[in-house]
């Protein structure tokens, strides 16, 4: 009886050349770097330069993140990626009623410029290339960062770096979002043009899977709602008058990667393949960077067990495995501890030390696409591409992905297939090593990193000092100039600037926009 797959597809014990009858390389293949990108986005791929490798953190004070990115660009990541608290996700201040108990706890509070200062203080900004997860706020924290990188003296054409941007898949799987829709999908177009004017070697947004596979997606779901959202953008985009040549290039996706090796490869691959055909068919995408789905990769957090934590470092060492093999282009490998709490500076370099062993240590990087022509991979790319498909028409056949996520299409998609690996799981037809399966008698004691409860009172005390020291009337001012815009049709990002230059602060901003766009409050559709 053949397994199945993550995504319900069967698995055969053997595969032949029987599997690929029919099949033909120059069409389902091309060359690496050419379409319709199976093989990669790059000629090259690795044998030129590995990929960039990143590592997530942030936490705390912005302070002390700013000592933990030192030291990782120490020990040799190449691009950073910032992890923000769950009050600056929301947008709102670390003083807010609502933020307390929240500040500096899965993430870095960032209220204002003044922080934002402390956080990148001594690194070269020109010299790193940043990512931020960051989804509703998401422009702000751009702005923020272009300012301090104004400061350093580094022109914003030089900076590199990503906004992960996407609001739609907040209101599927995580639940950060502000605004509703319409203006979210508003500010993401505004967004789009500033950086096409500004900052044009930025990627205006990280269209992501990852958190709906954290959700309980299916590798086939996890492709087919991000893909659905990137057209989503896409079509906002063009409908607001821009040329998908002029913003398309800039576009970016970010994936899990999970302990099913064979799987992840056929799903990066048939993503490749799925984006390609839909920016040249649908959109006619006419630029060859504007068909490449290129990605960053995420080992999967929710694999992660806080039973015998140093498992995980073989969980992630499989998981980043397949995201090189399936051909990414950055990578943040997870903490062992991370199910426990936030990642010490040891597990933070161990995780590291994953990357760089995987790098220069094995021969993954001697070829382009290892698995290009073997049976089982190729077939599993075709099914798992023509399931992806099948799950992006349902969303079609709904109106497209807003108006699917408000009928709650993807998001009970998603729950029935996490119910589905809970059921498995508990009856012991899932294993999890030292879950269900070759358990300890009793765990060994493990020490977390935690978090200084006194972080909060100092970040209320800096918003304290921030609003007697600043010139409230040109705050004002530059708030009253945001509302205008957005009340309007010109791009917000600009007087958003403005008023972050005058140490106006997140929720401050945040809170100008609510009052005109309102705020988003989902309908219970079960």
């Amino acid at each position: 009886m053949a397994r199945r797959s993550e995504s319900g597809l069967p698995i055969e014990p053997v595969y032949g050349p029987e599997a690929l009858a029919g099949w033909h390389p120059d069409v389902r293949l091309g060359e690496p770097g050419a379409y319709p990108y199976t093989r990669g986005v790059h000629p090259t791929m690795y044998t030129g330069r590995p990929w960039t490798m990143r590592q997530y953190a942030g936490f705390g004070t912005a302070a002390e993140s700013n000592a933990r990115y030192r030291d990782l660009i120490a020990h040799g990541t190449t691009g950073l990626s910032v992890a923000f608290d769950l009050p600056t996700q929301m947008g709102h201040d670390s003083d807010a009623p609502l933020a307390h108990g929240e500040v500096g706890r899965v993430g870095v509070a960032v209220d204002s410029i003044d922080d934002m200062r402390v956080l990148f203080d001594g690194i070269p900004l020109d010299r790193v290339s940043t990512s931020m997860t960051i989804n509703a706020p998401a422009a702000l924290l751009l702005l923020l960062y272009q300012l301090v990188a104004e400061e350093q003296g580094v022109p914003a054409e030089r900076l590199t770096g990503t906004v992960q941007n996407d609001v739609l898949k907040e209101y599927i799987a995580r639940g950060t979002y502000i605004f509703p829709p319409k203006p979210s999908l508003r500010l993401i177009a505004d967004i789009f043009r500033y950086c096409r004017a500004e900052l044009p070697r930025w990627n205006t947004i990280s269209i992501s899977g990852y958190h709906m596979a954290e959700a309980g997606a299916s590798p086939a779901q996890e492709v087919a709602f991000t893909l659905a959202d990137g057209v989503e953008y896409v079509r906002t985009a063009v409908a607001a008058g821009m040329d998908v040549d002029d913003f398309a290039p800039r576009l970016s996706f970010f994936f899990v990667s999970r302990t099913t090796l064979l799987e992840e490869v056929a799903k990066f691959r048939a993503a490749r393949r799925i984006w390609a055909r839909l920016m040249r068919e649908e959109f006619g995408a006419r630029n060859p960077r504007s068909l490449m789905l290129r990605f960053h990769t995420q080992t999967a957090g929710v694999q992660l067990t806080a039973q015998q934590p140093e498992v995980n470092l073989a969980r992630v060492t499989v998981q980043a495995l397949a995201a090189v093999l399936g051909g990414t282009q950055s990578l943040h490998t997870n903490s062992f501890d991370e199910a426990i709490a936030l990642p010490t500076d040891r597990s933070a370099r161990l995780a590291l030390r994953t990357q760089q062993v995987l790098a220069y240590e094995t021969d993954v990087t001697a070829t382009v696409d290892p698995f290009a022509g073997s049976y089982v991979v190729e077939t599993m790319t075709d099914e798992l591409e023509a399931a992806a498909v099948g799950l992006m028409q349902r969303v079609e056949d709904r109106g497209g992905a807003v108006s699917a996520i408000e009928q709650g299409f993807q998001k009970g998609e998603i729950e029935r297939n996490a119910y589905r690996i809970t059921q498995e799981t508990e009856a012991g037809e899932r294993v999890v090593v030292g879950v269900n399966r070759y358990r300890l008698a009793e765990e060994e004691p493990y020490e977390p990193l935690r978090v200084d409860p006194a972080i909060e009172s100092r970040q209320v005390a800096r918003l304290a000092r921030l609003r007697a020291e600043r010139d409230g009337a040109a705050v004002d001012a530059a708030l009253a100039e945001l509302t205008t815009a957005a009340a309007g049709t010109a791009n917000v990002l600009y007087p958003m600037k403005r008023a972050l230059a005058a140490r106006a602060t997140v929720g401050e901003v945040c809170d100008a926009l609510r009052g005109v766009w309102g705020a988003y409050v989902p309908v219970d559709v079960f």
